[in-house]
């Protein structure tokens, strides 16, 4: 049997919204793009939602449209984009610690870290549970410091019933392991009409109206720029295909919860810790992962892929480590025990919303197979 570690839910319905793209002539950034905002933003619960074309431009023009360029507080568990993020945008990173039962940088060590140099704070919700957002607030607001929320894997989770993405600026991934996908694309929220209208400004080239907008006016061809921006924008091909995911984004993320209660139930195993949801949140299970004990994680890692169960890592190694950042920021880069224990002994399975009993208890038996093999080995 062959489990891949994610498969997308895109069917008829996705192709149709291409089409009707494809024959409109209107292929960029345009009214489908609108439409997709407008649901995404409601569905979130904030004023404003843009398209771009990645998570990663989403933080990128958060932090600088905020104008944050002294020290940010970030994990390094997380994907290495968030801290590139921060780079690009001028920013310093300074690197937090994680808790171990959820992965979710620790609100206690944000406060070690914070300095007169510090700006803001980027939470990156992890695997689909969010961090712990009461402590993180009351921390940013006592210090007066901005909060980016990299929610790139929690889409439709929540923290006291309030939806990440809508605590500050939040930035969202559509990458095919996501919950919803557009093939590549991202989405920014906020509740600053006046921040998203420069964001929105700098997405594309600097220039204030689009495209679709200027055709209407009466010199379509005038184009001025007011800052030097990008060309961060989303298709409007891909966000016809974001509109048709956001209407099932409900539904399979409470299939992925189901798959994670079941695989919880059944992967009772001393060498393995399971994730943990948290009460006061609503996990989405982006990714459903286990921290591996007493016998070696690439062992077990490379045993399962044998069986035909194509398991992972996220993440190793953490961002301090990589060459760059180890080297050009060493003297910020600290007493991190927690993220290396947890970069040495996680281990992702499989987790999508098409995952059948079958294929969930094949991974559970393999799972149990593979250990035993491994323990067997270590007497």
């Amino acid at each position: 049997m062959k489990i891949p570690l994610c498969k997308t839910n895109i069917n008829t319905k996705e192709s149709r919204a291409i089409e009707k793209v494809l024959k409109s002539g209107w292929l960029t950034d345009g009214p489908m793009n609108a439409k997709f905002e407008e649901a995404f933003a409601k569905y979130i619960g904030v004023k404003r939602a843009l398209t771009l074309n990645s998570c990663t431009a989403a933080l990128q023009l958060a932090m600088e449209a905020s104008g944050i360029t002294g020290e940010i507080i970030l994990p390094s568990f997380t994907f290495v984009a968030s801290a590139n993020a921060a780079v690009k945008a001028g920013a310093t990173p300074v690197f937090a610690d994680i808790e171990y039962d959820t992965c979710n940088i620790d609100p206690i060590d944000i406060a070690r870290k914070i300095t007169p140099r510090t700006q803001a704070i980027m939470v990156v919700h992890y695997a689909g549970q969010a961090c712990s957002m009461g402590k993180i607030t009351k921390l940013a607001a006592l210090h007066k410091l901005k909060i980016i929320e990299d929610s790139a894997e929690t889409i439709g989770g929540t923290y006291k019933k309030q939806k990440t993405g809508s605590f500050s600026i939040g930035c969202f991934s559509f990458f095919p392991t996501k919950n919803i996908t557009t093939g590549e694309g991202g989405m920014l929220t906020t509740n600053d009409r006046a921040l998203a209208d420069k964001i929105k400004t700098l997405a594309g080239h600097g220039i204030t109206k689009n495209t679709y907008d200027r055709q209407y006016g009466q010199d379509p061809w005038f184009r001025e720029a007011s800052y030097a921006g990008y060309n961060f924008r989303m298709s409007g091909i891909l966000a016809a295909i974001g509109i048709e995911q956001l209407k099932k984004l409900d539904a399979m993320n409470a299939r992925r919860r189901e798959h994670a209660a079941y695989l919880n139930k059944k992967l009772k195993f001393d060498e393995i810790d399971l994730p943990v949801e948290l009460k006061e949140c609503r996990h989405v299970y982006q990714m459903y992962t286990i921290k591996v004990k007493k016998v070696a994680r690439r062992d077990f890692v490379l045993g399962l892929r044998k069986k035909g169960i194509m398991a992972s890592v996220h993440f190793t190694p953490p961002v301090h480590l990589q060459q760059y950042y180890a080297r050009k920021y060493k003297r910020l880069i600290h007493n991190l025990p927690v993220t290396e224990r947890v970069a040495n002994s996680i281990a992702t399975l499989p987790m999508y919303p098409g995952l059948t009993k079958k294929e969930l208890d094949y991974m559970i038996n393999s799972v149990g197979k593979v250990l035993r093999s491994l323990k067997r080995r270590t007497v």
